[in-house]
């Protein structure tokens, strides 16, 4: 779509080029960077907690340690704490289990409204399932390459 401007053909893209803001692409990118390696030493803090005071191995303090980083993650959702932090930090925030959580957690306090089947249920796994379907689908694809390599 052209748009007549002082006997000049202007599109809308252009229109929408000239007043839009810049993008402060590297620091958001460092922001990133920064936050989601935060988030994964807070995550190995929690599992050297879990091996030095719980007696766990490394490989067994784990799914404990995965665990505490969905728990918080839930929490700083239903305070409206982990969306602020979001809006800050962004992709840094989307480390794969703490914004996972956060975006299941959402599903289920937005719709919780609607019921504990239909609204909680069916609105958190319709954001769920396309996730689980496709990590279910590449883990598939990776174990039968794994399988492929040493077997043949």
């Amino acid at each position: 779509m052209a748009v007549q401007s002082k006997g000049r053909h202007v599109s809308y893209q252009q229109i929408v080029e000239r007043h839009t803001p810049p993008r402060p692409i590297v620091r958001n990118t460092i922001r990133a960077f920064v936050v989601g390696g935060g988030v994964c030493v807070l995550g190995q803090a929690v599992q050297t907690l879990f091996v030095r005071f719980a007696g766990f191995s490394p490989q067994e303090a784990s799914n404990p340690t995965v665990a505490v980083m969905i728990l918080l993650s839930v929490i700083a959702t239903a305070f409206g704490v982990y969306d602020k932090f979001a809006q800050w930090a962004g992709a840094g925030s989307a480390v794969p289990v703490t914004g996972f959580a956060n975006t299941m957690a959402s599903a289920a306090i937005e719709h919780r409204s609607e019921g504990w089947v239909p609204g909680v249920g069916g609105n958190m796994f319709k954001l769920a399932g396309p996730v689980i379907v496709y990590g279910v689908v590449a883990a598939f694809f990776v174990s039968l390459v794994r399988y492929a390599v040493m077997h043949l």
